[in-house]
């Protein structure tokens, strides 16, 4: 079957226009309006972003003109067209990108044997790839933090602490790199401090000052075993940035791939040969979509989806519905960026919108910042949304100006945006779209919330926080009681702390903790927190000295934005000082206790309170004499902190009395939103900004390091088990086959209903006794030596023999779980690579007989190559999951349905037929097929080839050699 040529002439290039703007006059771009059909401005904004994307890409093959006219028509196709979408670009991490770029070397040597040029070969698609996964921790120095108390360090989870080794050679730190402090010339324990231990995979700081110290020879160490264990892969990633146009490779110990795609990659508006189009994105995981909360479109997919769009194929969706949701209402005063994404992530949880757009508007949008956004935009997976996406506003280009995007850039964003109606106005309510349905989110009802005394689970408004523990102390001992007498509710003890007299009561708060990870990572948070710290300590508020009080921050970077931004000093005066950069008060790992608080709160028996920024609360975790832990967010820890208790009102009561007696309460040192925004975009954004950017720019020594071949065409190393010539080109002819029958099939394997893609797809760790280990061994690599298959993916030979190879594959064959199968001829059980082996050695083709849900789960492109490399020609299943049924056609493999109300065990098929299904030489849409079997019987199946897409790409074979065959055609 020829090609199909792509129409000579967009049919939309009447709708190209000029720029309206005198500093761009040139830029030309698509313009829908000039369609002047009235449905365009009753679209929601992501589904312009399809349409722009539709009119764009128009060919007359990959996108038709009725998808145009479909997705134009949203009101009324909506859940019902399928459609195609053609991103601006693509992103991969290193494990998802070097199969796809080893694919890409293999063509290019298949299309040089026919006499072509090599460079032909390239992605059809930008295509970024950030190598952000492949450095395990194998080194690690340790933070110096005082152990538990004995009698007050709480009994955290064994193993904490555990081999503690001296932190420090000699007596003094005198040159320790990095400590930013004086030379001591005293050791901490001359000073009559207990001695430090060391808790394991912290950073090192500097035991006489606690202030972090740079690890050269850590780092250094880390970076050869990184070079050593991946010196195959990194050196093909290396040759794939000289070799291949339009992939940009960024080099490693840069930053994650989402963190690279928000702070780097990202346009919002994309400029090619002149031409203007929106910024779109196809990730290779779920937290693709964060990038949708700067106005981008961008979905996760799997491998082969994100390796066919890389080839130039649109990603095929069903036309979505569209919920709005009405963001109205004044953020209450001490909500938190923190209790804004969960409440929002709340709602839309409750909403069921599983697999539909989610597209902000409303004037209560303008309040988030861009970090709010693309929190609540990468906790899609949370609340099952496809996307969740917010027009580019003003907050977008006031947080754009922050990120080294010139004023120019700027403009012509904005001018490029209005002109097409993808710029939002909340101002503006006539400019609303129309939607599948509205959520309202009334921001002002989200209040902050604390969790506690016991579980992380149980949730209670701060408002209500002084009843609540009242309450608790008078119920049964339980998840929240203790059982407290009435007439020991009030219970006043007095104690001496540094010679002064203090008093304790039920409640009063002991240990007060400031931590940023996990949940707490957003900048803001830790900034209102730092913001509060001043505010209170210029108005003359103190911390009680007794209270144990530390500063986790999760990384330098928090301490770097902390200090540039002037808060750090403040939270030091309040006795917020840094402790460190490991797991500690969530852990139990707290300092010990004044011996006269632990006494008063015995004497009392009190139910004293602990107050963290961290994730775990649970009885007795952080001090085994603190009964009652609450969780909240950095800035209520030091408002709890300053007013010693967690029984007030801050509404009603005041956090403290300054030393001129003036009452001062909650409200007159919280810190708006406004201000925080503003430290927020101006300091830490920048800072984060430049350093990624300036990372990038200035390039890796030890990515610099690695030598590559400077030729057309990868030198592959036969010897190397990371990375092989994989074998999908092989016999690759300057036509395609002219026929794709499949004659006396023998089935592979015969499979029950919801065999899911983890079953299929060669993942986690390689099994000793797999037939993976027993080729590595055969290279004479020890198991120590196996690694992972997600790290072996450039390796053909390793991943074909890892598919099928799931300890939990239920085959009909054997009747026990295992990776094992039946060869029929012989009547033996063997791996299932073996098994496959020997029947292509026989030139016998082979089927997967199957029950409902084929393909299930995740989307993973070896659960489809794999199967193709095992010699399966068709899958004949009840039904399959969509994605994976895609993945098959793409690789050549055909999904066969069979007839409504039959399968396997209707049609008493033992599996162990041999299988005929005919081909003919025209097929058509959903073709109904005759299977033949051995015995006499014959069934009807449905071939699942949707379109004219589909047929052609089975035709050649898969997408692959579709691409490569119509390379030779076009050069040769």
């Amino acid at each position: 079957m020829a090609l199909a040529p792509p129409v000579e002439e967009n049919p939309f290039s009447h709708l190209i226009d000029t720029l309206p703007c005198e500093q761009c006059d040139r830029l030309r771009f698509f313009n829908p309006l000039k369609l002047h059909d009235p449905r365009y401005d009753a679209l929601p904004l992501s589904i312009r972003v399809l349409l722009e994307a539709a009119i764009r890409k128009c060919d007359g093959f990959y996108v038709k003109e009725e998808d145009v006219l479909h997705i134009l028509d949203w009101q009324h196709q909506q859940d019902v067209a399928e459609v195609p979408f053609a991103p601006a670009r693509v992103l991969f991490q290193d494990f998802t990108g070097i199969p796809a770029m080893v694919d890409l070397a293999a063509m290019r040597d298949a299309v040089a044997k026919h006499g072509v040029n090599p460079n032909l070969v390239n992605p059809e698609c930008p295509t970024d790839l950030v190598i952000d996964h492949p450095l395990p921790a194998d080194l690690s120095r340790c933070a110096t933090l005082n152990p538990p108390s004995s009698d007050c360090g709480g009994n955290g989870a064994p193993g904490h602490s555990s081999h503690p080794k001296a932190s420090h050679q000699g007596d003094q730190c005198g040159s320790q790199a990095g400590c930013s402090r004086a030379s001591c010339k005293d050791s901490p324990s001359s000073s009559g401090k207990p001695a430090p231990v060391q808790i394991e995979n912290s950073p090192l700081l500097c035991p006489f000052h606690r202030q972090p110290v740079s690890e050269v020879e850590t780092v250094v160490k880390n970076h050869e075993m990184e070079l050593v264990r991946n010196k195959e892969r990194l050196q093909f990633l290396k040759w794939c940035s000289r070799a291949f146009r339009n992939v940009n490779i960024i080099p490693p110990d840069v930053g994650t791939a989402h963190q690279v795609n928000l702070e780097y990659t990202c346009q919002v508006v994309q400029e090619k040969n002149g031409l203007l189009y929106p910024d779109s994105v196809i990730g290779t995981d779920s937290h693709t979509t964060m990038i949708n909360g700067l106005g981008v479109l961008g979905w996760g997919v799997g491998g082969i989806e994100s390796e066919a769009v890389m080839l130039g194929q649109p990603v095929s969706l069903t036309l979505p519905k569209v919920v709005g949701c009405k963001l109205v209402g004044t953020i209450y005063p001490l909500a938190t960026s923190i209790d804004i994404v969960l409440g929002i992530t709340k709602h839309l949880r409750q909403a069921s919108i599983s697999g539909k757009f989610v597209e902000f508007f409303g004037p209560g949008v303008s309040q988030l910042s861009a970090s709010d956004r693309t929190t609540i935009a990468n906790m899609c997976p949370e609340y099952n949304a496809a996307v969740s996406f917010f027009p580019v506003d003003d907050v977008t280009l006031n947080h754009l100006q922050h990120t080294n995007f010139s004023e120019e850039k700027l403009r012509q964003i904005k001018t490029y945006l209005k002109a097409i109606k993808l710029f939002k106005s909340d101002q503006d309510q006539s400019e609303d779209p129309q939607y599948s349905e509205v959520i309202e989110i009334n921001l002002g009802l989200i209040v902050p919330c604390v969790s506690g005394p016991k579980r992380p689970q149980d949730r209670v408004a701060v408002s209500s926080i002084k009843e609540d523990f009242r309450t608790c102390l008078k119920e049964k001992v339980g998840f929240k009681g203790f059982h407290i007498p009435q007439d020991k509710q009030d219970t006043l003890v007095p104690f001496l702390h540094a010679g002064r007299e203090y008093h304790l009561t039920h409640g009063s708060v002991v240990i007060a903790a400031v931590i940023s990870c996990t949940n707490n990572c957003n900048p803001s948070v830790m900034l209102t927190a730092g913001l509060l710290a001043k505010k209170a300590a210029l108005a003359g508020l103190t911390v009680k000295p007794y209270i144990r009080t530390s500063l986790a921050p999760g990384n330098g970077m928090v301490t770097h934005y902390l200090n540039v931004s002037g808060v750090l000093p403040y939270f030091s005066q309040l006795g917020f000082q840094v402790i460190g950069y490991g797991c500690a008060t969530c852990l139990g790992n707290t300092a010990p206790l004044p011996e006269t608080v632990v006494d008063a709160i015995n004497q009392g028996n009190l139910v004293a309170c602990g107050v963290l920024s961290g994730s775990r609360n649970f009885e007795g975790r952080l001090c085994d004499c603190v009964r009652a832990n609450y969780l909240a967010s950095p800035p209520l820890v030091v408002a709890y902190a300053i007013a010693g208790t967690i029984r007030i009102d801050f509404e009603q009561e005041p956090l403290g009395v300054n030393s001129e007696g003036k009452q001062i309460f909650l409200a007159d040192v919280w810190p708006s939103r406004a201000e925080v925004q503003s430290i927020e975009e101006s300091t830490v954004i920048c800072t984060m900004f430049k350093d990624i950017r300036a990372r990038i720019e200035k390039g890796n020594t030890f990515w610099d390091s690695i030598e590559c071949s400077d030729s057309d065409q990868f030198p592959w190393d036969f010897k190397s088990t990371y990375i092989q010539c994989p074998p999908f080109f092989n016999q690759l002819a300057r036509d395609p086959p002219s026929s794709q029958s499949i004659d006396n099939a023998y089935a592979l394997l015969f499979l029950g209903d919801k065999v899911t893609t983890d079953h299929i797809s060669p993942a986690g760790s390689i099994a000793r006794v797999s037939a993976a280990a027993k080729y590595l061994q055969s290279k004479r690599l020890t198991p120590r030596e196996f690694n992972s298959y997600g790290a072996r993916r450039g390796n053909d030979a390793v991943m074909t023999r890892g598919t099928f190879a799931s300890m939990k594959l239920q085959n009909r064959f054997i009747g026990k779980p295992g990776p094992k199968t039946l060869h029929i001829p012989s009547g033996q059980t063997l791996d299932v690579f073996e098994t496959s082996e020997r029947y292509q050695r026989d030139g016998i083709p082979l089927v997967i007989l199957a029950g409902k849900d084929y393909g299930s789960g995740s989307s993973r492109d070896w659960a489809a190559k794999g199967p193709h490399l095992l010699g399966v020609r068709a899958v004949i299943a009840e039904s399959f999951q969509k994605m994976h049924k895609n993945h098959l056609v793409g690789m050549g493999i055909l999904p066969l349905q069979y007839a409504e109300g039959e399968n396997a065990d209707s049609l008493e098929l033992s599996g162990k037929e041999r299988f005929s299904i005919s081909m003919p030489k025209n097929v058509s849409p959903f073709q109904e097929l005759t299977v033949k079997t051995s015995t006499g019987r014959s069934f009807r199946v449905t071939a699942l080839l949707e379109n004219e897409m589909d047929i052609v790409f089975y035709r050649h074979g898969g997408i692959l050699k579709y691409v490569a065959h119509n390379i030779l055609l076009t050069r040769c």
